[in-house]
């Protein structure tokens, strides 16, 4: 899962398509019962997630493999060094004062949400890829937010660099793709039974819930995000029971595009959350994410590790609407919604009223569009993509607030100019015409996006939409 920068430019072409993949549910969730855990990159997305969004998951973390909150501070040198073989000191308590001045300064959640919080960290005794060092400053770090007491740390198991398992994957001290081990090591229950305490047996046989393949793409434009992600919702969840969330999060080269759902469906997670009322949700990076990882240096965003970053936005939007369900509502959903007036940049939506209903919530690509409900039965979705398919579905909403189910879907496109997307490092932007430099960084054209320093090392993909109009961001 070695981070390499790309030295020529790869031109992915790749507009935006309406998905056939489900809306991601919305289910009655204890909201105080958030996790969040991750292997490699997926660890420090993890590590990133708690830390920023720490009044969400501040139930707890299970790490693998991976350092302190900003370890990388938007650097691919510092990521590669320090945060990795640990090649130099990771400066622990400069990140610690880093983190309390970012919370004071709102760009994340305060950090006393942190004292409870229950942490998993592990580090194999055979990884290659990143030192255990590195996971032993992860510890220190949060020793700074939370009693020691609420650290478990696991480092003598003989893994390499991996997810760990008790019954699949590749040898031990294999590195290799899936990056999955079988260590006679049930991680994913180490991991559950330190942020929850004891949890009943897993379920060792057949799985009672479904795996839901479910859009992504309602939830951010681009930034390295895969088209679909999955969620584990037990039966119990399903049904109308109180069910708890845990986010999985997968390492570089561990995505749907490199290893198909191995992750999603065999590491192990499933089998505890069936039998425990857990849903697991299994966000995804795409095709264009850097050798699959998640933004743990400034890959997308130079805020990548703050409640602004992209990938952190999404991640939190998915949360928050697989924790919005209500009790079904009490009025039908309404049918043959339809598309009109399409422009570059929105569309128009209308449905046949139903009659005593309270307002009504329009959902893009699974996402919630409507920041509450419109009384009206029509809605004008705006900040579209130019020349992209989407597809819109309603749900009525009653007087208590509640929701019907899905309407059908209609499916339309906006007019102009499809996205393009172009992956390099910055100066063969620069060389080909798609960013400029100033004092010695490159800044994309039309939007003026800044993209880190004006070097080989520095890696950008940036989305055209437009004759000369280039913006950070990525095409699905």
């Amino acid at each position: 899962m070695r981070i390499q920068a790309l030295a020529f430019a790869v031109l992915a072409a790749c507009a935006s398509a309406a998905q056939a993949a489900a809306p991601l549910p919305q289910l009655l969730i204890d909201k105080t019962q958030t996790s969040v855990s991750g292997v490699s990159s997926g660890g420090y997305m993890a590590v990133q997630l708690h830390v920023a969004y720490s009044a969400t998951f501040k139930k707890g973390v299970g790490v693998v493999a991976a350092g302190p909150f900003n370890c990388a501070d938007d650097s691919v040198v510092y990521a590669t060094g320090r945060c990795m073989t640990h090649s130099t000191s990771i400066p622990v308590s400069s990140l610690v004062s880093q983190t309390r001045s970012w919370a004071s300064s709102g760009y994340l959640d305060p950090v006393s949400n942190l004292s409870a919080s229950k942490v998993y960290l592990f580090s194999g005794s055979n990884d290659s890829v990143v030192a255990t060092g590195v996971v032993d400053d992860l510890k220190t770090y949060y020793q700074s937010f939370l009693p020691s007491a609420n650290i478990a740390y696991t480092k003598t198991v003989p893994a390499e660099h991996a997810l760990v398992t008790d019954d699949y994957g590749s040898a031990c001290a294999t590195k290799a793709e899936p990056y999955i081990n079988d260590c006679d090591y049930d991680q994913a229950g180490a991991i559950l039974q330190q942020i929850y305490g004891t949890l009943n047996a897993r379920n060792n046989g057949t799985l009672t819930g479904s795996l839901i393949e479910y859009d992504q793409t309602g939830f951010t434009t681009g930034h390295a995000m895969g088209t679909s992600g999955w969620v584990y919702v037990p039966a119990a969840c399903a049904a109308g029971a109180t069910c708890r969330i845990h986010v999985a999060l997968h390492g570089c080269k561990q995505n749907a595009a490199n290893v198909g759902t191995q992750y999603v469906q065999k590491t192990g997670y499933n089998r505890w959350a069936d039998t425990n009322n857990i849903v697991v949700l299994y966000p995804q990076t795409g095709t264009t994410a850097t050798n699959g990882c998640w933004d743990w240096w400034g890959y997308d965003s130079a805020d990548y590790a703050k409640k602004s970053g992209p990938q952190m936005k999404a991640v939190k939007a998915m949360v928050d609407q697989l924790a919005s369900g209500t009790t079904t509502g009490s009025l039908p959903a309404t049918t043959s919604p339809a598309a009109s007036s399409p422009t570059s940049s929105s569309m128009k939506i209308t449905w046949p009223a139903v009659s005593g209903a309270n307002g009504y919530n329009v959902y893009r690509n699974g996402a919630r569009a409507t920041a509450s409900p419109v009384t009206a039965a029509t809605f004008t979705d705006s900040g579209l993509n130019g020349g992209t398919p989407y597809n819109w579905r309603v749900k009525t909403v009653d007087s208590a607030g509640r929701e019907s189910a899905f309407s059908p879907a209609v499916n339309a496109s906006t007019t102009g100019f499809t996205p393009v997307c172009y992956m390099a490092d910055n100066v063969t932007h620069v060389n080909y015409g798609r960013a400029y430099v100033m004092w010695g960084y490159a800044f994309a054209w039309g939007s003026g996006d800044a993209m880190g320093l004006w070097n080989i090392f520095y890696d950008s993909t940036l989305r055209q939409t437009g004759s000369s109009y280039y913006a950070v961001g990525t095409c699905y």
